[in-house]
């Protein structure tokens, strides 16, 4: 395709593909963008959704990607919400979309995100037991906890702890059951992860760890949970937070190489040459660390704009460090990079405090880390990942030696 003209059409009215489409203008892309989404709010960013908004300390005007309303009208970008994506022909360069409507593209970007694992257990369906993902799975949670009472929340990933902690913050009494032997273990290691442990208990959370869900019981709607080890559980409802899975079905059934989501290149394009896939839904292979699926709002943010760039041609690898954050009571993190199974763990600080840098460091190079109530360091963190810059561990544990000077 050359030159600004043509229709570039975005399956994923998210984070990523809102910022695609305002990327497209910013580049000067001057032909036709279609911003199909199949929920009916404009695109919106998920952080919120498990913190201040569904505690109720923020209304929707957080949330928004873009705060004006009319932003899409202003920059003639067609903003299809409501709408579900059918299908896609990567060889005739169409998507069909519910409504029967069939959309000519001369590039196409997936941003079709994820979706919450379900648990497939005896009493899943019950009222009551609740997934959150968008911003209606968060309003009928906020209206869950308006009500006071018990919660279970099943999974001590990022996405259950957070909610666990919002529930505890609004005066619920809560437990939280995970197989694991302590929370975020797969993410931060057994160590870590007993200090966000520590915290849940300190602020009331009751903690029943290496264990599942055997089942949901009620009648019509959930008032127990029963463990694989035989323990049950009062709830008045639950919030189920188990990770989530990549939306890969309209490229599957395009023919599309699929992995652990839509498989890109280091330039975001797929196994097809007219399209490109960001954020959740995309692996990518990332210059330093192969192929990645990174699920995190910092990934959709980037990685959206970085597409879009590349769908007009512009030929740059994707290669930011992956980052994320998280916030729970007053323990706030910053983890940028991503640890590899041999590597090894180094903290610098304290702890029991809270207030400590732990770095993941393999072959003498420093491949992760995690700030926690330790603030202005990303940037530094960031070049030494970036730069594969030999380290010292000594020197990574003494807090008189500055980052900026390693």
């Amino acid at each position: 395709m050359a030159g600004n003209a043509g229709t570039f059409v975005i399956i994923g009215a998210s984070l990523a593909g809102a910022k695609a489409a305002e990327t497209l203008r910013e580049e000067g892309f001057d032909g036709r963008i279609v911003l199909v989404g199949a929920e009916t709010e404009r695109p919106y960013e998920r952080p919120p959704l498990s913190k201040e908004y569904l505690r109720g300390e923020a209304g929707r005007e957080k949330i928004w990607v873009h705060d004006d309303a009319s932003f899409y009208d202003a920059h003639n970008i067609e903003l299809r919400l409501g709408t579900t994506a059918v299908g896609v022909d990567a060889a005739g360069q169409e998507v069909e979309l519910d409504g029967g409507e069939r959309l000519s593209f001369d590039r196409l970007l997936l941003a079709t995100g994820a979706e919450p694992r379900r648990l497939d257990v005896p009493g899943a369906d019950l009222d009551g037991v609740l997934y959150l993902r968008t911003v209606e799975s968060s309003d009928a949670i906020r209206e869950r906890l308006d009500r006071g009472g018990r919660v279970v929340v099943v999974g001590a990933g990022w996405i259950g702890s957070e909610a666990a902690a919002s529930a505890r913050q609004r005066g619920l009494d809560v437990t939280v059951i995970e197989p694991a032997s302590v929370p975020l273990e797969r993410v931060l290691g057994a160590e870590l992860g007993a200090v966000y442990r520590d915290v849940h208990v300190e602020h009331g959370v009751e903690m029943v760890l290496g264990t599942g869900v055997e089942a949901f019981e009620g009648d019509t709607a959930v008032r127990r949970v029963r463990t694989s080890g035989g323990h049950v559980f009062d709830c008045d409802f639950v919030i189920v937070g188990i990770g989530v899975q990549p939306r890969t079905g309209l490229a599957t059934a395009a023919g599309l190489a699929v992995d652990d989501g839509v498989v890109c290149d280091r330039n975001l394009q797929t196994s097809a040459p007219a399209i490109f896939a960001a954020g959740d839904v995309a692996q990518h292979d990332h210059p330093m660390h192969g192929p990645i699926r990174t699920e995190h709002w910092s990934n959709a943010l980037h990685q959206g704009p970085a597409a879009a760039r590349n769908m007009l041609g512009r030929d740059r690898a994707y290669d930011r460090v992956p980052y994320f954050f998280s916030d729970q009571y007053d323990v706030g993190m910053e983890y940028s990079g991503r640890a590899t199974r041999g590597s090894r763990l180094v903290v610098r600080g304290d702890t029991a405090a809270r207030e400590f840098i732990a770095f993941w460091v393999d072959s003498g190079h420093l491949v992760a880390a995690m700030n926690v109530n330790v603030w202005d360091v990303t940037d530094p963190i960031q070049r030494l990942i970036r730069e594969r810059t030999p380290v010292d561990e000594a020197a990574l544990r003494d807090p008189s030696v500055e980052l900026e000077d390693l």
